[in-house]
């Protein structure tokens, strides 16, 4: 459980923040964000490579790796403001799918009961098993609820002979009890799949997904606020899973499941500060990134901001909490004067 560091590529923290390590507790305490990363890709049903994501997400951006990222938006510095570490990756070798899963979800459990957040960079979505388990674990039972957001329902049952893989995550999930079927919320699902079965079953759970139909009548805005208030009833905090596949191949290529028609890159940024910065969120995920079928590393400087804007939520949240002028998404970032 000792820090591994990145398993493909350089030993690089998330735009240079100080590191830690998950078997030292001390390395992390006071900590207010712990970057794990889970470079699994073994439970892919099509395209492999997402587990070259935690180093993508780490790494892309065009400015200094100071540890600093100043927000024009939310008038914060997120990688100043909070405590954010990064703990490296868990190792994880692919032909160990139990292993590797139980391996995660120990990392992820020793951060979240430190009373840090665990920001988890995949690794394909099923990582999100030992994520918001880990997670969950370090609260009362039955208190987490999921924001998920995805092309795909990932709630398969058993694929290619197996009861673990990226499509069938959530259905373990809600099985084991970590997350209530009727506190788990999907946006952005689109396609053809899954069958009728699984709907069937989805729905005696009282799952609610919004596929992008309905999105794009009612608004995404609109679904969000519904989304919100289901998931905070009865539940103390939330863990946020992003596949980076919830968007269009147009604006996330580098993914190993493509669906058109999904969210644009502007949405998603918009959704997760909006959730970040209005809801309790314990535990957090972005999925799917996979760098060999990206153009111009377009899905991993997505990734990476998704992470940024979660992360910047998150220190508004926190300064708003603490008085003072609260922030206004209309108030102009120069008054011209």
């Amino acid at each position: 459980m000792s820090r591994y560091g990145p398993m493909y590529g350089p030993d690089i923290t998330f735009l240079g923040v100080d590191r830690c390590d998950v078997n030292d507790p001390a390395s992390y305490e006071g900590a207010d964000v712990v970057i794990v990363g889970a470079p699994f890709d073994g439970g892919t049903s099509n395209r492999p490579g997402a587990r070259f994501g935690p180093m993508a997400l780490r790494q892309a951006c065009y400015l200094p790796h100071d540890g600093s990222r100043p927000s024009l938006a939310l008038r914060v510095d997120a990688l100043r403001d909070l405590r954010v570490l990064d703990a490296g990756d868990v190792e994880c070798y692919s032909g160990d799918v139990e292993g590797s899963l139980a391996a995660i979800e120990e990392a992820v459990h020793r951060v979240a009961a430190s009373g840090a957040i665990p920001l988890v960079l995949g690794g394909d979505h099923t990582v999100a098993l030992p994520d918001a388990r880990g997670t969950a674990r370090a609260y009362a039972p039955g208190r987490t609820s999921m924001i998920h957001f995805d092309a795909h329902a990932d709630t398969g049952n058993i694929a290619f002979g197996h009861l673990y893989g990226h499509g069938q995550p959530m259905r373990r999930l809600i099985e084991s009890g970590a997350i209530r079927g009727d506190r788990f919320l999907q946006i952005g699902l689109r396609g053809y799949w899954p069958e009728p079965e699984t709907l069937s079953w989805m729905a005696a759970q009282n799952m609610r997904s919004y596929e992008m139909t309905e999105i794009v009548a009612r608004g995404l805005e609109e679904c969000l606020t519904e989304s919100f208030a289901i998931a905070l009833d009865e539940c103390d905090q939330i863990f946020l899973s992003v596949d980076i596949d919830v968007c269009d191949p147009g604006h996330a290529p580098g993914t190993g499941t493509p669906e058109p028609g999904g969210l644009t890159a502007r949405q998603l940024l918009d959704a997760v500060r909006r959730i970040c910065y209005e809801l309790p969120v314990a535990g957090m995920e972005v999925v799917e990134v996979a760098p060999p079928y990206d153009h111009a590393d377009i899905t991993a400087y997505l990734g990476n901001r998704v992470i940024l804007e979660a992360l910047s939520a998150m220190a508004r949240r926190r300064k708003d909490a603490q008085g003072g002028p609260r922030w206004d998404p209309r108030q102009p970032l120069l008054d011209g004067r």
